[in-house]
Formats: C-alpha cells, sequence, structure tokens
C-alpha cells in the first residue's frame, strides 16, 4: 500500500474483533516504524506504553466513557512523553553523528529547553502527535485499522500505568481488525479555507 492510499483509507475505527492477536514480529515491526518519527533535536521523547494485560484493559475502559475498543483491539497504546528528555544523558541523542555536529547540538538542546516549562510540555504534544500518525499509517499498511483518543481520564489512567512524574499522557491509540466501517466521513472543509498563502 502506498502512502497516499494509506491516508486516504485510515479512518478512526470503533469497532474491533476481541479475538484477533498481533504476532509480536508484528507489534516489534510496527513499534520500530513509530520510533522513526521525528522530534525536535532528536530528543525521543515518546514513551509507548503497550498495554497487554486484560485486566488492566478493562480497567482503562472505566476510565474512558467504557469505550469498548480499548478492551477490544488487538493493541492498546498509551502514548506519553518524557518532558524531561532533553536533560537526560542528552550526548546519546547524537552519539552517531560527526563530532562537530555533536558540540553544536547537544550544547543546544539545553539552550532550547531549560526554564521553558511550557515548550517542554508543548514539544511532548507535538512529538506524539508525530509518532500516533505514524502508528496509524503503518498499522494501515501493515492491514490493521486503528483509533487515535482522547476521550478519558487522563488522570486515571496515568495512576493505572504508574505514569513518572516527570511524563505526560498526550493520547491513546487502539489498533486491531476493523468489524465494522468506520462512519461516513463527516465533511471536510473547503481547501481554500484551510490553506493560506502566505499570511491570512
Amino acid at each position: 500500500m502506498d502512502v497516499a492510499t494509506a491516508i486516504e483509507t485510515r479512518r478512526a475505527v470503533k469497532t474491533y474483533d476481541p479475538d484477533h492477536r498481533m504476532t509480536e514480529a508484528e507489534i516489534e515491526k510496527l513499534m520500530s516504524l513509530a520510533m522513526l518519527a521525528p522530534s525536535a533535536f532528536n530528543i525521543q521523547n515518546w514513551r509507548f506504553v503497550l498495554v497487554r494485560d486484560p485486566g488492566l484493559r478493562r480497567e482503562i475502559r472505566k476510565a474512558a466513557w467504557d469505550q469498548a475498543q480499548v478492551t477490544d483491539a488487538s493493541l492498546l497504546i498509551v502514548l506519553c512523553a518524557d518532558t524531561k528528555s532533553w536533560e537526560k544523558d542528552t550526548p546519546r541523542y547524537w552519539r552517531n553523528a560527526a563530532q562537530p555536529l555533536q558540540d553544536f547540538m547537544v550544547p543546544a538542546i539545553g539552550q532550547y529547553y531549560a526554564g521553558r516549562e511550557q515548550v517542554q510540555r508543548d514539544e511532548a504534544m507535538r512529538s506524539c502527535g508525530i509518532a500516533a500518525m505514524t502508528l496509524m499509517l503503518a498499522a494501515k499498511e501493515m492491514g490493521y485499522d486503528s483509533c487515535p483518543m482522547d476521550g478519558f481520564d487522563f488522570e486515571a489512567v496515568g495512576k493505572l500505568i504508574n505514569l513518572p512524574q516527570d511524563h505526560v499522557i498526550t493520547m491513546m491509540t487502539a489498533i486491531g481488525k476493523a468489524t465494522k466501517e468506520a462512519w461516513p466521513r463527516g465533511g471536510q472543509l473547503p481547501m481554500n479555507e484551510v490553506v493560506i498563502n502566505n499570511h491570512f
């Protein structure tokens, strides 16, 4: 499947085959592709919590308005971000680069993020959004459907997964085999309303 087809056919699917299981090889492939998503300064601040325990899935479903995809999808991923990844052993993010690039990029990370709490959080949201789209398009190419989710109690889910204090949850993504087509598209805005040339 080409990228354009994956974009055109990806939809937020709500109904999944609860008996379908993804293989470990499929999960590893999916996650390896997600980890190629871009992140500012290459800090890779996304953290993917794969919720495999059925009991934990049921508890998360209670915190997610009883949405069936939480328990029925083959894979439930809670996308989190380490908001302090910018200060944790930063040389590792550029260890394979030429020394002059390392010498420039590593100190630039601290200079950009230090003391800027809102920027740190904004970056977490941006990075996880890009990673989520990467996940969903990769899943589509692999023959799976998906559903990005923010309809849940973030604090309750954070407690259930033991979210570290310096991390934030950005969303969840359910991935699996659809048993029912997604609703028809609700209505796309015209291009001339959303694409602006040069300035408003």
